[in-house]
């Protein structure tokens, strides 16, 4: 895994905050020694999740959106390296790999014009470089027997997380979607709206659910498309719960969870379904951080859990004052995975 930039102790010991009286994540989190081979080590090591960062914004410009997710995994790492180590969560479970190298590619797109033609393709080009990057270092991650907990970068990386696990695994996987867009437009070079629909043409997904769409940002292409294939991907929409509370948001979590939950699955989060969150595409409507969390806790907890990715929050279009906000959210969710997926025997 040569395109990872390691996490080191020296690393963790700087962004960690020591208070006289108590112990954090920091003090406990595991890093991998310098000369130790990083597969080996993760296949002997006792803890069970793996954070994984990818700071990059390259699939969203390619999509048309607001640069700014590329700084989601410092301001989450930061976070996470500050939470109380306790009965409830503990640091020592937690391995940080590091960050995928992406330095050379960001510097690349700082020229590129999305609205450019042949721009476009040099951004889908440089998607599928990651792509393969992240499917690599997944796959690793899963036939070393731990979890990965994959943070950062726009929804792009879906596709490697997908291709990764199914590789690893020797099947194609399921994955669950917590999202305001169903991100399996049409096959037209990469981005960040496509990763599902690549993964599902290419046969490392089985089966989808995408949880909560807006029905004001899916277009009718993809709404007909998911018809036909309706044996293998589902949806429900977030107006439909939450607006004219036709269905239940429990209810609707079961369903979901009885139609992916035979095999093993990825539970992916866009941070754009929730209001106010500063990302590419920031809504103003969607449902709240409880509810996520309340999501990320009852799908943890299925024995065929195989990865969380958390997504599209971009720390650097949020308040100046308080863009430490999108890190801290991030930290919650990690740790309500943890403490849910823990529980499996």
């Amino acid at each position: 895994m040569e395109k990872i930039i390691r996490f080191t102790i020296h690393d963790l010991a700087k962004i960690t905050n020591h208070r006289s009286g108590e112990i954090k994540f920091g003090e406990k989190m595991i890093t991998i020694p310098k000369d130790v081979d990083s597969i080996d080590f993760l296949t002997t090591c006792e803890a069970k999740y793996v954070l994984f960062g990818i700071p990059e914004d390259i699939g969203i410009r390619a999509n048309f959106g607001r640069p700014g997710a590329a700084s989601a995994w410092d301001s989450a790492i930061k976070s996470i390296a500050n939470i109380q180590h306790n009965r409830f969560c503990k640091g020592s479970q937690l391995i940080i790999l590091g960050q995928l190298d992406v330095s050379d590619k960001m510097q690349e797109v700082e020229h590129l014009d999305f609205n450019d033609i042949d721009d476009r393709f040099k951004l889908s080009q440089l998607v599928e470089k990651i792509d393969k990057d992240v499917s690599h270092i997944i796959f690793n991650i899963i036939k070393s027997g731990k979890t990965p907990i994959i943070i950062g970068g726009g929804h792009n990386n879906s596709y490697g997380n997908i291709k990764g696990t199914a590789l690893a695994k020797g099947k194609p996987i399921n994955a669950i979607n917590f999202d305001a867009h169903s991100d399996f437009r049409i096959i037209e070079g990469r981005h960040s709206g496509n990763g599902f629909s690549y993964a599902y043409e290419e046969g490392f997904l089985k089966k989808y659910f995408i949880f909560g769409l807006h029905e004001n940002y899916t277009s009718k292409s993809v709404l007909d498309i998911i018809k036909k294939i309706e044996d293998r991907v589902r949806f429900n929409t977030y107006d439909s719960v939450s607006i004219r509370r036709e269905k239940n948001f429990d209810q609707e979590m079961a369903l979901a969870s009885e139609f992916i939950n035979d095999d093993f699955f990825g539970i992916e989060i866009d941070l754009d379904a929730i209001p106010n969150i500063a990302c590419s595409a920031m809504t103003m409507s969607g449902y709240s951080v409880e509810q996520l969390r309340q999501f990320i806790y009852y799908f943890a907890k299925n024995k065929n859990a195989a990865y969380l990715h958390i997504c599209e929050g971009a720390p650097d279009l949020g308040e100046e004052k308080n863009n430490h906000l999108i890190g801290k959210l991030i930290g919650y969710l990690v740790t309500d995975f943890i403490k849910s997926n823990q529980q499996i025997v």
